[in-house]
């Protein structure tokens, strides 16, 4: 296979993965505006669980996207191509397939925060399991890495975007995490202590 097919192979297998994640992301937004709301931290309209609100933004975000859908200007070697795709493959794979594992590990439980504000349900529930066992906040490590990854294989101006706003999910993880532990108190700060906020750690505490 030569470098253009797999180019094309790549470029084909990660948008149908992409719109995969989407998916299921939605679905759980959709599910969440349904459920009965619990603490809120931040900006507490009803926005936060307003369909129309989340529709918006979906329509942005693709806009955005369909804007910035141009090749960066670069000029590089078919094999320097091939060596960016192999790379960008093994952190944009791995990293959405982190992503899904994430948000059905948190199935009911799982709804979008915003750097404004976060809101949690009525009888919400602490998950400590599956990558939550690895990193608090694995759903934006794999968004993080998959940013990443797809600069990599797409090398268009949306990915250029997606790669620099990324560190900006440290502000929702913020404001998850005041909620969490304003919510679950002792049990939180417990898990907190045992399991680090973005990376996994290399070696255990003694």
């Amino acid at each position: 296979m030569n470098t253009i097919s797999f180019e094309l192979v790549v470029h084909w297998l990660g948008g149908l993965l992409a719109f995969t994640a989407l998916a299921i992301i939605l679905f759980g937004i959709w599910r969440g505006t349904h459920r009965e709301a619990g603490r809120a931290i931040g900006l507490k309209g009803n926005w936060l669980r307003s369909w129309w609100f989340y529709l918006a933004m979906t329509i942005f975000f693709f806009w955005v996207a369909y804007l910035g859908w141009t090749p960066l200007p670069w000029v590089i070697s078919p094999s320097a191509r091939l060596w960016m795709l192999v790379v960008g493959s093994l952190l944009y794979f791995p990293a959405m397939c982190l992503v899904v594992w994430a948000r059905l590990t948190l199935g009911k439980n799982y709804f979008v925060s915003t750097g404004f504000g976060a809101q949690l349900f009525k009888d919400h529930q602490l998950i400590t399991s599956g990558p939550y066992a690895i990193v608090r906040h694995p759903m934006y490590l794999g968004l993080f890495l998959a940013a990443l990854g797809a600069l990599l294989i797409y090398a268009t101006w949306t990915t250029v975007y997606f790669a620099l706003f990324a560190p900006l999910t440290l502000i929702r993880a913020r404001r998850e995490e005041t909620a969490l532990s304003e919510e679950f108190g002792e049990q939180w700060r417990e898990y907190c202590q045992r399991v680090p906020m973005l990376f996994p750690a290399l070696w255990k505490k003694p």
